[in-house]
C-alpha cells in the first residue's frame, strides 16, 4: 500500500483538534453551573459564551463559517434543552441522542454497503466514491468502520447512566474523556483494522482499483 505508508487516517480526517474543541463548551457548562451555585443559566452562558470563542478561532484558523453556525448552534440547544427543564444533566441529553443516531447511521451504512469511512474518507482524498468499484478497499471499509459504531454505543451507555444518575460533574469530565480521547483511540484502531483488511500489493487509498 504505497501512500498507506505515507499518510495516516488521522491525517486524512483532519486531526482531533476538532473533537477536542467540541468537548470544551460541556466543560465549560459545568465549571459555570459549579461557580454560579448550581445555577443552570450560568452553566448555560458560560457554554454558549466558551462556543462562541472556539467557533470564533476555528474560523480564524481557516475553518469554514457554516461549521461554526453548526458547532455554536447545538451547543446552543443543548443549553436551551437545560434551561426549559431546569435540570443541569440535560445539558448533556442532545449528546446522548447525537451519539445513538450516530452508532445506528454509520451501522446502517456497513449494512447497505455505503460504509461512511470510505465515504469520509473518498471526499477527503478527492476519490469520491470510486472506491466502490474497489472490492478490497469495500471490504476494508466496511471492517474499519465498526469501531466507530463501537466509540458511540459507548457514549451513549456512559452518558446515558450518568445521566439517569443526575452525575453532572462526572458528565462533564467523561464528556471529555470520552471526546478527543476516545476519537484519537478510534482513528487509530480503524487505521490499523483498515491496513490490516487490504492486501499487500493494494496500491493505497488514493487509488482504487476495479
Amino acid at each position: 500500500m504505497t501512500d498507506a505508508r505515507q499518510e495516516s487516517l488521522a491525517h486524512l480526517l483532519g486531526g482531533r483538534g476538532g473533537a477536542l474543541d467540541a468537548s470544551l463548551p460541556p466543560a465549560a457548562f459545568v465549571l459555570g453551573w459549579l461557580l454560579g451555585g448550581h445555577s443552570v443559566a450560568w452553566g448555560a452562558g458560560a457554554a454558549v459564551a466558551c462556543g462562541l470563542v472556539v467557533g470564533v478561532v476555528r474560523v480564524a484558523r481557516g475553518s469554514r463559517p457554516g461549521a461554526l453556525l453548526v458547532s455554536v448552534g447545538f451547543v446552543v440547544l443543548a443549553a436551551y434543552v437545560a434551561l426549559r427543564t431546569g435540570r443541569p444533566e440535560d445539558f448533556f441529553l442532545l449528546q446522548i441522542f447525537l451519539n445513538a443516531a450516530s452508532a445506528l447511521l454509520w451501522a446502517a451504512s456497513i449494512v447497505v454497503r455505503w460504509p461512511l469511512l470510505g465515504v469520509v474518507v473518498g471526499l477527503a482524498t478527492g476519490q469520491r466514491f470510486r472506491w466502490r468499484r474497489d472490492p478490497d478497499l469495500m471490504r476494508a471499509y466496511r471492517i474499519a468502520s465498526w469501531p466507530w459504531v463501537g466509540q458511540y454505543l459507548l457514549r451513549v451507555v456512559v452518558f446515558g447512566a450518568l445521566w439517569l444518575a443526575g452525575q453532572v460533574v462526572l458528565l462533564g469530565i467523561m464528556r471529555v474523556a470520552l471526546t478527543w480521547p476516545l476519537q484519537v483511540a478510534c482513528i487509530a484502531v480503524s487505521w490499523w483494522m483498515l491496513r490490516r483488511a487490504l492486501p499487500a500489493d493494494h496500491p493505497g487509498l488514493r487509488h482504487p482499483r476495479p
